[in-house]
């Protein structure tokens, strides 16, 4: 398979293209779109699980790369520290790759349950944070803070992936102080960078279905740029619900998944 349409029924391309719009919707707002698009993209008969998130990674870089021009026109986020970050973050995301070729992602998904709880508890009990943008370091602590945030959840997402963009929000909002608004703003761009890091390892092993990806990216920048607009129309307590909503729904896939495994292994 290589344009990934030899199999494909109208309606499994159209469930693509709606899971590619809602995924670039939900990432744009607070990340997490992977729950949605990896999935149906795994339903593409006679599809591996390494082409399915190769092309994921493929169509969620256009989305990604739209929602990311949309925030700078419009919420002006400070590249000094953007750019920096996303740059680690690529090579995180590549060394995560290629660890997760010889390391079964299940051995970190209980770990990754257990934080997504105390994020969503610590979230939850605390209304006011990120409503307004406070930061806790300046001049090089402000900036290693941030390249360890982009190294470590850039690793992560080419390790694992599901929530990658909710890790990156939350991370700028307590470890670094921004309100919800610019941690989305800045989450996009180092998003662009890790998917941009994964699409590295994955183009040389031939593993991208490039006609369903680009179907998948056109769905995804649509997705992308509605909801980047919606965010920043409606601010930091909007996406501060949708942030906890993503975060719940997470926790239950992946317990589910941990569960799942841990009766298929006894």
């Amino acid at each position: 398979m290589v344009s990934g349409f030899e199999h494909l029924t109208l309606a499994t391309l159209l469930l693509i293209i709606v899971a590619g719009f809602a995924a670039g919707w939900i990432d744009a707002v607070v990340g997490g779109g992977g729950l949605i698009q990896l999935p149906v993209m795994l339903m593409i008969p006679g599809i591996t699980p390494v082409q399915a998130l190769a092309t994921n990674k493929m169509g969620s870089i256009f989305g990604t790369a739209t929602s990311s021009v949309t925030y700078y026109r419009r919420v002006k986020p400070d590249m000094r520290t953007a750019l920096p970050m996303a740059v680690v973050a690529l090579l995180g995301s590549v060394g995560g790759a290629v660890v997760a070729a010889t390391l079964p992602g299940s051995v970190f998904k209980p770990i990754i349950v257990v934080a997504l709880v105390v994020v969503l508890a610590f979230t939850a009990l605390k209304p006011n944070i990120g409503e307004l943008t406070a930061l806790r370091h300046s001049g090089r602590k402000h900036y290693v803070v941030a390249a360890c945030i982009g190294g470590i959840i850039g690793f992560y997402d080419g390790l694992i992936g599901p929530g990658t963009g909710s890790f990156l929000v939350i991370a700028m909002v307590t470890l670094m102080g921004y309100a919800f608004l610019e941690a989305s703003a800045k989450a996009k761009i180092v998003n662009l960078a890790t998917n941009a890091g994964a699409l590295m390892f994955f183009l040389p092993h031939g593993s991208l279905l490039w006609g369903v990806g680009l179907v998948l990216g056109g769905a995804n920048m649509a997705g992308g740029y509605l909801g980047a607009r919606t965010a920043v129309k409606q601010g930091s307590k909007f996406i501060r619900i949708v942030f906890l909503v993503v975060v719940a729904v997470l926790i239950v896939k992946l317990g589910i998944d941990v569960v799942n495994e841990n009766i298929l292994n006894s």
